[in-house]
């Protein structure tokens, strides 16, 4: 994640689990309560349903490796995502609602 981006705001996945293991930088992660800073070694393993986030708020770039619970196929969401914020595309709430939804991400 480049310096002052890479941000995922609290949400839950209903079919799957999700887990960090931070590489390098600080990565701020929310557990469900707070946010707090990741440093390389750290994990956070967050069950189904469990609400949690992602950001890089420093100024160094930071990387993490990200698991999935069962093993899903998620290239298409960061695709989709990738592909917005190359176009500069704005998205309707309705359209942001949709995009989520289609791989089980919910808004906390």
């Amino acid at each position: 994640m480049p310096a002052r981006v890479g941000q995922a705001d609290p949400h839950f996945h209903r079919t799957f689990s999700e887990s960090f293991y931070v590489v390098s930088g600080t990565v701020r992660l929310y557990n469900g309560s707070s946010w707090i800073d990741g440093q390389p070694g750290d994990f956070l393993h967050v069950p189904e349903g469990g609400v949690h986030g992602f950001r890089n708020d420093s100024d160094a770039e930071a990387s993490m490796l990200i698991l999935f619970a069962p093993g899903i196929a998620r290239e298409t969401y960061f695709r989709e995502l990738a592909d917005i914020s190359a176009t500069g595309r704005q998205l309707s709430e309705e359209e942001w609602t949709d995009l989520l939804a289609r791989h089980d991400q919910y808004h906390a």
